[in-house]
């Protein structure tokens, strides 16, 4: 039975997150790399470095964290396609999230990317989870 990186990466931030640890270490394969790009991208993440223990290659980053009047606003992370179920759509019915504020990250032929270059491309694929 395979291991479901795309959950390991929503778990682990949702534990920094959480406990306000700030640094994040994940296992790095081409999947998360390009996942973390796309979190870096977005301003969810500030930093990305690469660290090698062994031979096994992890990503170290930090964690953004915004300040609101009633305190840090905590980052959100929803996954939706999932190996026993898999979602996926076309270009024109990915849904917006909180009307445009909070992205989907969908995995189509042309690589990962947000919903947003999705639909520029015109381009179709799994739904792999929201971020808002």
């Amino acid at each position: 039975m395979g291991r479901d990186t795309i959950a390991d990466i929503i778990t682990s931030i949702r534990n920094v997150d959480m406990y306000k640890k700030g640094t994040l270490r994940i296992a790095s394969t081409n999947i998360t790399e390009n996942i973390v790009k796309i979190l870096l991208r977005e301003g969810f993440i500030e930093n990305v470095r690469k660290h090698q223990e062994s031979k096994k290659i992890f990503l170290v980053s930090t964690l953004r964290y915004k300040r609101t009047r009633k305190g840090v606003y905590r980052t959100i992370l929803k996954r939706v396609s999932r190996p026993g179920l898999r979602i996926y759509s076309n270009y024109q019915r990915i849904p917006k999230i909180l009307g445009g504020i909070g992205i989907v990250i969908v995995s189509t032929s042309q690589g990962i990317m947000t919903d947003r270059e999705a639909r520029l491309k015109k381009i179709g694929g799994e739904i792999l989870c929201y971020i808002w």
